[in-house]
């Protein structure tokens, strides 16, 4: 099976055709926003094809065969026994995120993120009037860990309700280990706050590492919620379906009635025919994206230490997003925009947008394309950071 690249330019591409709005010009390389230049597995095309020529566009319910194909995949591939009641829908891990900020908190409350993090959860957090509270994890030459002595203290001087994890961690790629995942769940359960876990990315984990679901880990059901979706796995996002897993009756309470006042309990049901398609005959395909993804990764990483060795690069253990630091060169803000958009014509999602000032310097590469685009933008750094 060999993967198919889209040239996605004209197609109403965020990613691509996105960069008009977004930063202003349409010519940059994309290396941004974290979806595939591939093509979705075969199986989801011939399952839409099939569902379009023989079904009408009315109210639709998901199958049995929907939260089963789910079921089955979390089982086999992560251990992890979901039961179809503590099942529910979103359009998008996005938007429920902002659900239970708004229902489990109040204006003014606090609420913890381990930065930098995927910058539309510092997003929800300020937008919606809540006390954002950064606990910045610590950078030992680009490898990421978390400061539990902080976190804790964090939590406790600024009496933290809610705690939205994300893992495997965007964007700094780290895939938890138990021991580090236990660990900040018994400090939340002490302090009784609420998480979140976004696993979003838990396909998309390399090598030596595993993602383990925070769920198997312990007795945590009263004060954890699991997010994640076919989505980002099988490049869906347009297709606007993702799971929210709730094991405990009190919070799907919670969460059912708030999702009622919303009139949001209904999906798209050409999402779920793709989803459940995907989770049944997917798993090939993954593999051969995971596997370029990674060579990819490689690459630039190999590359970058030869050419610019002073470009800090985190290792990928998980998701598919290269988080660098070019804070040899480049000090503000202005630095970083004037390079890269002016002299590169690369659109990256920039570091400041995940946790601010602080990671001005840094960037993150989209590895999810053919290998010609990562050479050529890595090229092009190359010869201007060398001209500097």
């Amino acid at each position: 099976m060999a993967l198919q690249f889209v040239d996605r330019r004209g197609t109403d591409s965020v990613k691509w055709d996105g960069m008009q709005s977004m930063f202003g010009r349409s010519d940059m390389l994309a290396m941004w926003i974290a979806d595939m230049d591939f093509k979705e597995p075969a199986c989801v095309t011939e399952a839409l094809r099939d569902y379009i020529e023989r079904a009408a566009f009315g109210y639709h319910e998901p199958s049995d065969g929907y939260f089963q194909s789910f079921i089955d995949w979390e089982k086999k591939y992560y251990n992890y026994e979901v039961k179809r009641e503590w099942m529910r829908y979103s359009p998008g891990i996005v938007p429920a995120f902002n659900w239970v900020i708004w229902w489990a908190t109040d204006p003014g409350d606090a609420v913890i993120l381990l930065t930098p993090v995927y910058y539309p959860m510092i997003d929800a957090v300020n937008k919606n009037g809540r006390k954002l509270i950064q606990c910045d994890l610590i950078n030992e030459n680009m490898t990421y860990s978390v400061d539990f002595e902080k976190f804790e203290k964090d939590i406790v001087d600024n009496k933290v309700k809610l705690f939205i994890m994300s893992s495997p961690h965007n964007p700094v790629g780290r895939a938890y280990s138990p021991d580090e995942l236990r660990r900040l769940m018994e400090i939340c359960r002490k302090h009784d706050v609420l998480v979140i876990s976004d696993e979003i990315h838990q396909d998309f984990v390399y090598g030596e590492h595993e993602h383990v679901p925070t769920a198997t880990l312990g007795d945590y059901d009263e004060f954890l919620l699991t997010m994640t979706a076919p989505s980002k796995t099988f490049n869906l996002a347009g297709l606007q379906n993702s799971i929210i897993i709730i094991p405990d009756p009190k919070l799907r309470a919670r969460w059912d009635s708030f999702q009622h006042r919303l009139h949001m309990k209904g999906g798209n049901s050409i999402g779920f025919v793709a989803a459940e398609a995907a989770y049944k005959g997917g798993r090939e395909w993954l593999d051969e994206v995971k596997e370029q993804i990674y060579s990819n990764f490689v690459y630039a990483r190999d590359f970058l230490a030869k050419e610019l060795p002073d470009v800090g690069v985190a290792d990928l253990q998980g998701t598919y997003l290269m988080w660098m630091d070019f804070g040899k060169w480049l000090k503000t803000q202005e630095d970083v925009v004037t390079f890269f958009e002016e002299k590169c014509s690369i659109a990256f999602d920039y570091g400041h947008w995940f946790g601010g000032d602080k990671y001005i310097p840094f960037v993150r590469l989209n590895l999810a394309t053919k290998r010609e685009i990562i050479e050529k933008a890595l090229q092009i750094i190359v010869r201007e950071i060398k001209k500097l």
